[in-house]
């Protein structure tokens, strides 16, 4: 082979790997967030009012009594025991405040019946307080519900009804009355959680950060948290600093895993996941995996067998992986609920090298 067929030769293999590294490759902001960015969850209860007849019954004294209290302060004096209305229903209602929220932005909220209403079609929520767990009010939600679905009578003492009609939400239902503080400007720190805690992850991610700021900035305090020294450069410009970090292409490592979920019968693997040598028997099935050195160059002869009442075969190549073994299981009418028992007794026996999670 001349010179320049063997560069051209290394240059398509060079690229090969380049392009396999990359498709493994993730964001770093898609595995990883910044600490004390975060949202926080609202609460507050509701009265939807303006129902056609599917409201709370007298079986739900709570709405009743708020019914009652809205009334009197809006200067309206009834007495509880004559309050039997059906077009109201009480409802809890829920919202997601997102981090760097402004005053005057609105967010979505979710209402959810309590009582024992049968559907909040074609309601309208009244003015509701949304408090964050330190009882601050951080919001107020007001609007049409939207249930996405309906129920209408046939005329034939039947009902037709489509999607769940006591849950609805309100898109853009609440103002945000209230910020929570956070602010970048003059940190010399920042501190990134990787969402899956992983050494060898962490040990990318250091790589490729220090890489990109030409220095050690990057420090790990364990496999999950890692802090940021600012370098003086983006001193004042924080948020270019983050944008710079966050789109780093870290190609992350897990650990092998072999999910299962014993009532659909579905089973997940990751590519890692290996077998050893093992013989197992399952009712009228017989599986084996050997490794058998048949030259003394130490080049060994991995074979897996399995077998069926039926005298069925399927022998796989060397090089066996458990995905090599679920395939010649599954060439033999293997059940799921028979491969899920052999995997169990697999991992038992110490012959299979990954983590086995049920679900």
């Amino acid at each position: 082979m001349k010179f320049s067929q063997f560069s051209i030769l290394l240059i398509i293999i060079s690229v090969f790997l380049a392009l396999t590294n990359e498709a493994g490759a993730v964001r770093l902001k898609d595995i990883a967030s910044v600490k004390g960015i975060r949202s926080n969850q609202l609460v507050g209860y509701g009265l939807v009012v303006g129902l056609d007849g599917t409201g709370d019954g007298n079986k739900s004294p709570f709405t009743s009594q708020a019914l009652v209290n809205m009334l009197e302060n809006m200067g309206v004096h009834v007495d509880k025991n004559d309050v039997k209305v059906k077009n109201v229903a009480g409802v809890m209602v829920t919202a997601t405040l997102p981090p760097f929220v402004k005053t005057g932005q609105t967010i979505d909220v979710t209402l959810s019946t309590l009582g024992d209403a049968k559907s909040l079609q074609g309601g309208t929520l009244i003015a509701t307080p949304l408090k964050g767990l330190d009882g601050k009010v951080y919001a107020i939600g007001q609007g049409p519900v939207s249930i996405g679905g309906f129920q209408v009578d046939t005329g034939t003492n039947e009902r037709v009804q489509a999607n769940h009609l006591t849950v609805a939400r309100i898109p853009d239902g609440a103002t945000v009355e209230r910020e929570v503080p956070v602010s970048f400007a003059g940190k010399q720190e920042i501190i990134l959680h990787l969402n899956t805690p992983d050494f060898t992850t962490m040990s990318r991610a250091i790589n490729a950060i220090d890489s990109l700021l030409e220095g050690p900035y990057a420090k790990a305090k364990d496999s999950a948290t890692v802090s940021i020294t600012v370098p003086e450069k983006f001193a004042g410009s924080e948020v270019a600093f983050m944008a710079a970090i966050e789109n780093l292409d870290i190609v992350p490592d897990t650990s092998a895993r072999v999910i299962i979920d014993e009532r659909t019968g579905t089973i997940v693997m990751g590519r890692d996941v290996k077998i050893k040598e093992l013989a197992v028997a399952h009712g009228n099935l017989s599986v084996q995996v050997s490794n058998n050195k048949a030259i003394p160059s130490e080049v060994e002869n991995t074979n897996v067998t399995a077998r069926d009442q039926e005298n069925k075969l399927v022998a796989l190549n060397p090089g066996v992986t458990l995905g090599d073994l679920v395939s010649a299981l599954n060439g033999v009418g293997v059940t799921p609920r028979d491969l899920i028992a052999i995997l169990q007794s697999i991992k038992a026996a110490g012959a299979l090298d990954a983590v086995l999670e049920i679900i």
